[in-house]
């Protein structure tokens, strides 16, 4: 195993669109929504196991989720958790992690991934990794990867490649697109030369270093600054610090869409983000009317179909006469809501806390 390979996974998010089951304190990363025995968190940890040693691997995540990090992968060390006192999006979470990495080892090959995602094909995953890894490091470029769509999906952002490629699989890269509306995705799919942005990222620890001198230089100055700091006892003092100086700016739009050594490589690898109940819909068992019910010991339903049900073990539940739904109850909390809307739970969320405060959110 090359030991000049790492892992950035990045668990700062709060799921909102999960509640009731995630909640600010206890956000979807850590929770086992799939019903397969660990959390996606776990999983993604698995996963780069496989890429790079253990030592490797490091979190970003609040510092509110410390406690449920070392409870769900005990072998982490502490420096090994990333904390950060405040959400500031992803560039200031990549740019700590990779200077920490590149102060450690200038050499560093890093791959930069959300913690909750699902990938059904892990061979084809770290395959497509370990490629990267080679390619950005031989090439000093910025790699991410990017998923072939198969349907126009307005849920997510895409990439579009020209025919210049490098190591024959590599394209470089044309535009970034933000979530678009039904009739631009389409064109999308129609022109052949667009994927689906995966969020997951690899480069050498120079190149993405030299990448925010270059592009986000203020932010670079900041966690520059920090450079004899890191790995030692003052290093969460300092980054504190830092984070309260930094710009709300993602990756994407603070360096991805900037940079002019940027590509991209084309993937089928089982991906999903998770990012709506209507993917865990997707991927979830169904029953011969449509229904997928995790757990399914102790739901009764009648007259009901393709309707998405999570319900707490020790909950016996009843239900009849209900069509494509949306049911959820945790936290002592219960959802229901038609499938075709859940795109307002993020509104339901915000008039919940106006009207209760923060006690169920």
């Amino acid at each position: 195993m090359n030991k000049n390979y790492y892992a950035i996974i990045m668990a700062g998010g709060i799921g909102s669109r999960f509640w009731p089951i995630s909640r600010t304190s206890y956000p979807k990363q850590f929770i086992d929504i799939l019903g397969t025995g660990k959390t996606l968190i776990q999983n993604t940890y698995d996963r780069f196991l496989k890429v790079c040693p253990k030592e490797n691997i490091y979190v970003v995540t609040n510092e509110n989720y410390t406690g449920i990090v070392k409870e769900q992968l005990p072998d982490m060390a502490d420096n090994q958790i990333l904390t950060e006192p405040v959400m500031r999006n992803t560039a200031p979470c990549v740019a700590y992690g990779s200077f920490k990495i590149e102060s450690i080892n200038p050499d560093a090959a890093i791959v930069v991934a959300p913690s909750d995602h699902l990938i059904l094909d892990e061979a084809a995953f770290i395959a497509s990794i370990e490629k990267s890894l080679q390619t950005a490091t031989k090439h000093q470029c910025l790699v991410t990867l990017g998923i072939m769509p198969s349907r126009p999906d307005t849920g997510y952002g895409y990439i579009q490649y020209t025919d210049n490629t490098i190591d024959g699989d590599f394209h470089k890269v044309k535009t970034f697109t933000e979530k678009p509306n039904l009739e631009i995705a389409k064109t999308f799919l129609q022109s052949g030369d667009f994927l689906w942005n995966a969020g997951i990222f690899v480069w050498s620890a120079k190149a993405i270093v030299k990448a925010f001198e270059q592009y986000l230089p203020e932010m670079s100055d900041i966690f520059a600054e920090a450079r004899p700091h890191y790995n030692t006892e003052n290093e969460k003092t300092h980054v504190n610090q830092a984070y309260l100086q930094c710009t709300n700016i993602s990756i994407d739009y603070g360096i991805m869409e900037k940079a002019n050594n940027v590509y991209v490589l084309p993937s089928e690898f089982g991906w999903s983000d998770l990012g709506t109940w209507a993917s865990i819909y997707e991927l979830a068992h169904k029953d011969y009317v449509g229904n997928a019910v995790i757990p399914a010991e102790k739901v009764i339903m009648y007259d009901s179909s393709n309707c998405m049900v999570n319900i707490p073990e020790d909950k016996l539940v009843i239900i009849q006469g209900l069509h494509d739904y949306i049911v959820v109850e945790s936290n002592n909390t219960l959802l229901i809501c038609p499938r075709d809307q859940e795109q307002n739970v993020k509104k339901v969320v915000a008039d919940v806390k106006q009207q209760f405060g923060t006690k169920y959110i």
